[in-house]
């Protein structure tokens, strides 16, 4: 007879029959008509009168899944650190929902620290709390529950590549990785703001170390931060290279006590293929790291590689700079070789980095920048989230990319340009702008 995993929220974080439950789902949802396909995404679990409008606004705009991978954390305590129930079913008001065991008992095979246990499952609510909603867009989807405890990001991340290596073996099937968190707990609306937009950065940057190193150093108090971490890091290895924010709220927008609020986000992570250029520069470094030995260009070069153009190739391990090199002007036949020798120079000859060793390749991450010929430019006519900029004076000339963390201000882009340019204070720049097209 197959398992059974009755409900231990209902009643109390959710209504406890179906037809109080599904009105009170309809009460929170829009209807949206583009919806995203999502690689996976973060939604809340508590109270629905707190948190079930930001679950639902992300629930809502994404293309529902035939099978839904819910990471939760271990509230409890009870259990294995790292569990996964791969046969049996969950029972809400809505009914039942199966595990995929197919899907489950893969992941579990490949992992060496999830392990079959019920027990983590019994009495955490941070799983069952998504079902609902999900029953609610799908009636009739299935889901693998894996509950998390605390650990280090190597261990987070051989779960995520357990999870991912189990979907890509799985054809034909739409899968969606929940990862099942609030945000900040009891704090002053200010400071759970300020603290939960820091971590929120990180997840939009597709971020997962820094994530975890955030949460850690700055004690923010976001219980489901291994699923998250697990989540992105999955999502990565199935090619998605974005986030985006759907809604931020706090249980004092639903309570009108903001003494002691808990935050709650709901963020998307979109599925997406890695550019063509971003494959090109992966596998340049990875080549050239491994065998010593350029890649050859590909035989037939897609319209974006045909061109001739500026090119920066940006390499960041575990989120941070790691090397970037590129030329302003194009100094090649095409962005294809432009791309190849500047992914080659970034790996190896950035004077700021060491060379990149083989042990780091599986951390790194690649971006690729094209970008369009410079045009002078007044001061009054920059703007950092759209234009780079060339400072020059003499034989000095420097370059900053467009849209970076922490350059906010036209005044920030060219003082950092002309330090990069050792350009002094005071010495008259002439200026231009350029825009980027990135790959990632």
């Amino acid at each position: 007879m197959a398992m059974i995993r009755h409900p231990i929220a209902s009643g109390r974080f959710y209504p406890g029959t179906a037809e109080s439950l599904r009105a009170l789902i309809e009460s929170f949802v829009e209807r949206v008509e583009d919806k995203i396909d999502a690689a996976g995404i973060i939604s809340p679990h508590a109270g629905y009168i707190y948190s079930g409008g930001v679950a639902a606004s992300v629930i809502a705009r994404i293309e529902p899944a035939d099978t839904y991978v819910l990471i939760g954390p271990n509230h409890t305590g009870m259990g294995k650190p790292f569990s996964i129930m791969t046969v049996g079913s969950w029972e809400t008001p809505l009914g039942e929902v199966p595990i995929d065991s197919a899907l489950a008992q893969n992941i579990l095979a490949t992992s060496k620290y999830l392990q079959e246990d019920r027990t983590a499952h019994q009495g955490e609510h941070s799983i069952e709390v998504q079902l609902p909603l999900l029953q609610y867009f799908k009636p009739d989807l299935k889901i693998v529950p894996i509950v998390l405890a605390v650990a280090t990001l190597e261990v987070y991340r051989e779960i995520a590549r357990s999870i991912a290596q189990a979907i890509k073996e799985s054809p034909g099937k739409k899968i969606v990785i929940v990862a099942s968190s609030d945000m900040s707990h009891y704090e002053p609306q200010e400071t759970a703001a300020a603290k939960d937009k820091r971590a929120i950065e990180v997840i939009l940057q597709m971020d997962e170390a820094a994530l975890l190193d955030r949460v850690v150093k700055e004690r923010i108090s976001m219980c489901g931060y291994a699923p998250a971490v697990t989540m992105l890091a999955a999502a990565k290895e199935l090619g998605a290279t974005s986030a985006e924010l759907v809604r931020y709220q706090t249980s004092g927008d639903a309570s009108g006590d903001y003494s002691s609020v808990v935050g709650y986000a709901g963020l998307i992570v979109p599925r997406h293929e890695m550019s063509p250029l971003v494959k090109l520069a992966k596998e340049t470094v990875e080549t050239y790291v491994r065998e010593h030995r350029a890649v050859k260009p590909p035989e037939e070069l897609i319209p974006e590689m045909k061109e001739k153009a500026g090119v920066f190739v940006s390499i960041k391990k575990d989120g941070q700079l790691r090397g970037c090199i590129g030329t302003f002007e194009p100094s090649r036949p095409n962005i294809a070789e432009e791309i190849i020798a500047n992914a080659i120079s970034a790996a190896t000859r950035d004077p700021r980095f060491l060379p990149i060793s083989p042990d780091e390749l599986e951390h790194l991450s690649f971006s690729v920048d094209v970008l369009t010929p410079p045009e002078p430019a007044e001061f009054g006519d920059l703007d950092p989230k759209k234009y780079g900029v060339i400072a020059e004076y003499g034989w000095k000339r420097g370059l900053l990319l467009p849209d970076l963390e922490g350059v906010d201000t036209a005044k920030d882009q060219v003082s950092i340009c002309c330090q990069k340019a050792g350009i002094s204070p005071g010495e008259p720049v002439k200026l231009s702008r350029f825009q980027v097209k990135r790959y990632r």
